[in-house]
């Protein structure tokens, strides 16, 4: 059903709760999971047109992908990473169409409808750029 799955993290504790639901389901259906998080600091976003050097806070977000990476891989679940640079929501999406995922999860903070509208949500701006479903588990 599921053989490919985008799994978005942000590096925060946020994370566990959609690493273990994650790792669980992809196990259970033997899939594949690409794990990705997208840094959107100014190094990041404006890298390639700069010719910027990769910034400490990219360097420790890729180490933080391969940590995550090792965890999956120990509970035998394959995994891959990709750091991508830029505008979370659009490069979520263009990640999970270039690999052909059947499914995109994501943990929520579920700030609640206010502050989503203020501060904008990840999960809801991916959810209505894809066709593909999105697993949206919150965060306790």
């Amino acid at each position: 059903m599921y053989k490919k799955i985008l799994v978005a993290l942000e590096n925060s504790e946020t994370d566990k709760t959609i690493l273990v639901h994650i790792a669980k389901l992809a196990k259970g259906l033997g899939s594949t999971i690409i794990l990705i998080h997208v840094a959107d600091g100014f190094a990041a976003r404006n890298q390639k047109s700069l010719n910027l050097a990769e910034s400490q806070e990219m360097r420790e977000d890729r180490e933080y992908l391969e940590r995550c990476k090792a965890e999956m891989e120990a509970n035998g679940v394959p995994a891959v990473v990709e750091l991508a640079c830029g505008d979370p929501k659009s490069e979520i999406v263009a990640s999970a169409e270039r690999e052909k995922c059947d499914l995109i999860a994501m943990a929520t903070h579920g700030h609640g409808f206010v502050k989503d509208v203020v501060l904008g949500s990840v999960a809801e701006g991916v959810r209505h750029r894809t066709s593909i479903p999105v697993l949206m588990v919150r965060a306790g």
